[in-house]
């Protein structure tokens, strides 16, 4: 057999995903799991009825149409009218994929080029890397450091160079929570603009902001033609496991993303598309609801960790609380939250694989907290006992 490596070597080290590995130490520890971002409960009962009912009638069993079923689409455009003033046709400028998580790989795989830069905040979701590696680009991260995690604007500037190709912007930010400001916004659109520089923005948070507002880069001005924007069902509405996210830009960034996209999965989630469709016309009412119970839950679980011993960074948006163990006098957030089980049966997630720059995260673990308010009170009851232990 021959000794060459079986991984492509642009993946190398990346191996099985830390959320596996947590979420298998979970479960085999029978701990409360933090790590995930995964909620507890089921979201609306009259979506889940939507989908129950679309497989009964026989709508999306089979293959749905490519770019996603019509009604999807059109609801995909009336959610981007309705809260951000923004027009698209469903036609040509959406594309439902497999979740958020797809359509950036498709995003990354159709647009870049061997050689090619993005620039990315670290600390990044992990899919980030893999998608870039895959599309033969390099990565150039901006670090957001502890305790603001803002972008140093200058410094993004100077990472720009002619290599530059793309700006990947996630915006409420995982795992640190940050929202970025209109001010920032606009000076990461001027940037793009100056640089023409094409834009990938991950936005799946958007309607979880506790403080200040989500604002679409797309909305600024220069910015819509070069923006793909995606955003997802998952994490709104608590069907995580639907796997339905979508894709909005111009036609030509569509066209382009659609075909990458029709080679990883071509179709997917068919019943659950017109339950999606009709979560996205809930009311408003509902959206308030669901951001201001997460706030609570936040405001619980980041007063617990201050509580236990943490640093507690509260975030401005997303359901993750980002925190620094060396007030416990832990220094390894890898090694912390590998022995986190068997110490007080919790696991979390440590930030340091989200970062390049591994030791500006060694010390940070995250925490979700889009569980029951009684999960939440447990966990903190049992991580008080690494002050006590």
């Amino acid at each position: 057999m021959s000794t060459r490596p079986l991984l492509n070597r642009s993946l190398a080290g990346m191996g099985t995903t830390i959320f596996a590995e947590m979420s298998a130490l979970a479960t085999a520890t029978g701990s409360i799991n933090l790590g995930q971002g995964f909620p507890d409960t089921d979201g609306p009962r009259e979506v889940a009825e939507a989908a129950a009912r679309a497989v009964l009638d026989g709508r999306g069993n089979q293959y749905p149409p490519g770019p996603g079923v019509p009604e999807l689409r059109a609801a995909i455009t009336e959610h981007q009218q309705r809260f951000y003033g923004l027009t698209y046709d469903p036609d040509t400028e959406v594309l439902v994929t497999a979740g958020a998580t797809e359509a950036i790989a498709a995003a990354l795989l159709a647009l870049l080029e061997p050689g090619d830069e993005v620039i990315a905040f670290e600390p990044f979701y992990d899919s980030y890397a893999a998608c870039i590696a895959m599309a033969g680009a390099r990565r150039v991260p901006l670090t957001l450091r502890a305790p603001a995690f803002r972008p140093d604007l200058d410094e993004l500037r100077a990472l720009i160079t002619p290599r530059t190709r793309l700006l990947l912007v996630n915006t409420p930010h995982n795992p640190t929570g940050t929202v970025l400001t209109p001010e920032e916004l606009a000076a990461v659109a001027e940037l793009a603009v100056e640089h023409d520089l094409l834009v990938v923005t991950d936005e799946v948070y958007e309607h979880l902001v506790f403080a200040g507002a989500h604002h679409p880069l797309a909305a600024l001005p220069g910015m819509r033609e070069r923006t793909v924007a995606i955003s997802s069902a998952g994490k709104t509405f608590s069907f995580t496991g639907w796997k339905v996210g979508w894709v909005t830009g111009t036609p030509d960034l569509v066209a382009a993303v659609r075909t990458a996209k029709q080679y990883l999965t071509y179709v997917s989630a068919g019943p659950f598309q017109y339950a999606v469709a009709e979560a996205l016309r809930l009311p408003d009412g509902y959206y308030a609801d669901f951001r201001a119970d997460l706030h609570r839950k936040r405001d619980l679980l980041v007063d617990g960790l201050t509580a236990a011993g943490f640093r507690a960074f509260a975030p401005q948006g997303t359901y993750f609380v980002t925190t620094d163990i060396t007030p416990l006098g832990e220094k390894d957030g890898l090694e912390f939250c590998r022995s986190l089980p068997e110490r007080c049966g919790v696991v979390a997630i440590p930030n340091a694989v989200f970062y390049d720059d591994t030791e500006a995260g060694r010390s940070q673990v995250r925490f979700a907290f889009c569980k029951k308010v009684e999960v939440l009170e447990e966990a903190v009851s049992r991580l008080h006992a690494l002050r006590t232990g």
